[in-house]
């Protein structure tokens, strides 16, 4: 019996850990859009357009929460947290192309963090069969103990 606990791949930890922290760009972005909601974007003719974007901040604050816990779901492993995240990160780069005017460097290290969660939960995702870990104790088993008793022999201990 193997003393190891499944759990989610390095992968899979890694893509929750970015999905995490975009959700918590995202709620930072939305209050800030909250707070101050009204932008000014001038145009190359010398027009000048101001944007009320409270709407847009409160709709990024509850979608900022999503992806949180979408990114923490995806610490257990869970097969419907894989395409949870997926919808929420693929649904979060396609909403922020439109505000690539307002905020472009900020909005634009958004959309990449999504695209990358994106890929590593479809390409990179291994489902996790305890079955592999009670495997890799039983045909290692033989090669510690020699190597253990090997350094017990050579330094007397």
């Amino acid at each position: 019996m193997s003393t190891r606990a499944s759990g989610p791949t390095g992968w899979a930890v890694f893509a929750g850990t970015v999905l995490a922290i975009v959700g918590a760009f995202n709620m930072i972005y939305g209050l800030a859009a909250i707070f101050r909601d009204e932008v000014i974007t001038t145009t190359g003719g010398g027009h000048v357009i101001v944007w009320d974007v409270t709407q847009w901040g409160w709709i990024l604050l509850i979608f900022g929460i999503l992806q949180l816990c979408a990114g923490l779901a995806l610490f257990t492993g869970a097969e419907w947290a894989r395409w949870f995240a997926v919808v929420l990160a693929a649904l979060n780069a396609i909403g922020n192309v439109g505000f690539l005017t307002v905020q472009p460097i900020w909005t634009g290290l958004i959309i990449a963090l999504d695209i990358i969660v994106i890929y590593q939960l479809t390409a990179r995702w291994q489902a996790v069969d305890p079955a592999y870990y009670e495997g890799y104790d039983e045909a290692t088993r033989g090669a510690s103990s020699a190597r253990d008793e090997a350094t017990r022999m050579r330094t007397g201990l």
